[in-house]
């Protein structure tokens, strides 16, 4: 692969040039559109003939909520809800307005024209990894419940549909714990309802599953926001794959991937139950949620960065760039292999655009088709990371006017 041209400071040294800053999320320092922000505001000092468009990235994980609520200034709540070890946890939704929707996003979701007030839900809030220690983590014990209360309060506060960024769940659970919440009873080999939340440690016990009283109206459409094309079971199923993070063991991998089989059987045979298929590319995503949405409340599944680029305007913005400033917390190999920064920056060495990538840390790149000159770490190596994440903006804004003094 090409590497992009280095610098050549007379292409733009007293010409007004028109630039994208597009940066994702720096995680526990700054949001995507807190760092978009901050690179506007200090550029526009360093440049100010220069014309400068924003687009904070994300995908179904972190900030997917403060990145599409937030451009449309759509309305924040805060919720509180139960969180994956059943605790109580205050949760951030967002509402919009639909016709707010770029059209191209629009025709991603397809939402039916009755759809006016939809909410933004970031999975992570209420059941996301974060949440749950370090050590003692377990995929046994953990349930979607919450996110499922989210749903139900969001329609509450008038949504008619739901957008639901699957990325940072703690679970693996079908999305049972979500449908518990929102209508779905479990019964025993006796027909006696079992209660309290449908954690995959009392999946043995479950023999039936049925709807029992939908809370929420027939009409209520919701899409998952996704990039992850992992089917539900097998050697690149949610268990197989996804389940090592969430603390599964090898010697009970088994066993997870036997009852989740079973579970996702009964949950297509269950009264009220729509089709769903094991196989089909994403069921796997966030534990099993995808599949269990997508059979107990006929979500549709969208992808995650392909509805951003479309919300935000990306590829609009894109074209009309002479220069492209993107980055986040971490850049390194598996940067190149995402839907992120790494795949804008790719993009923009193709066009044979300017590029500057800014992040907290650089990790190792081998074969890195990026000019050394336009990778930027704005963080010492030797500053400790709580001091390295408190110092972000500030270490943005001056990496920003280092780079740039080149040009005066």
């Amino acid at each position: 692969m090409v590497k992009n041209r280095p610098l050549i400071l007379f292409e733009y040294r007293g010409f007004p040039m028109r630039v994208l800053l597009a940066f994702d999320k720096f995680k526990d320092a700054l949001s995507a559109r807190e760092a978009c922000k901050a690179a506007a505001d200090e550029l526009g000092v360093l440049r100010p003939d220069w014309e400068i468009d924003t687009a904070p990235l994300a995908d179904g994980g972190d900030g997917f909520c403060d990145t599409l609520a937030g451009i449309l200034d759509g309305d924040f709540h805060i919720a509180s809800v139960t969180d994956p070890r059943q605790r109580v946890v205050d949760a951030r939704y967002g509402l919009v307005s639909a016709e707010k929707i770029p059209a191209a996003a629009r025709r991603l979701l397809n939402w039916s024209p009755e759809v006016d007030q939809i909410a933004v839900i970031e999975m992570a809030e209420s059941s996301g990894i974060a949440l749950t220690p370090i050590d003692g983590r377990s995929p046994w014990d953990v349930t979607t419940a919450g996110l499922g209360e989210l749903v139900k309060i969001s329609q509450e506060k008038g949504a008619q549909g739901a957008i639901i960024g699957l990325g940072g769940s703690a679970t693996h659970d079908l999305a049972l714990g979500a449908l518990w919440k929102l209508g779905y009873r479990f019964f025993d080999k006796d027909d006696n309802q079992i209660d309290g939340a449908p954690i995959p440690n009392i999946w043995p016990r479950i023999a039936k599953i049925s709807l029992s009283s939908t809370q929420l109206p027939e009409s209520f459409q919701i899409r998952l926001a996704c990039d992850v094309e992992n089917p539900l079971l097998g050697n690149r199923g949610a268990a197989a794959i996804f389940g090592p993070q969430k603390g599964l063991t090898k010697d009970r991998f088994q066993e997870l991937e036997s009852e989740t089989e079973r579970l996702a059987d009964l949950l297509i045979q269950a009264d009220g139950a729509y089709p769903a298929s094991r196989d089909e590319a994403g069921a796997g995503a966030a534990g099993g949620a995808a599949f269990g949405l997508k059979a107990g409340l006929e979500a549709q599944i969208v992808s995650g960065y392909s509805l951003v680029k479309a919300w935000i305007g990306l590829d609009e913005k894109f074209s009309q760039a002479d220069w492209v400033i993107t980055g986040e917390g971490r850049f390194d190999e598996s940067s190149l292999h995402g839907k992120g920064p790494g795949a804008l920056a790719l993009e923009t060495i193709a066009k044979n655009k300017r590029l500057l990538v800014l992040a907290g840390s650089i990790g190792s790149i081998p074969d890195c088709p990026i000019a050394q000159a336009s990778l930027r770490q704005i963080s010492a190596p030797s500053l400790p990371l709580p001091e390295a994440l408190q110092k972000t903006e500030e270490n943005m804004r001056k990496a920003l006017r280092e780079h740039f003094a080149q040009s005066s």
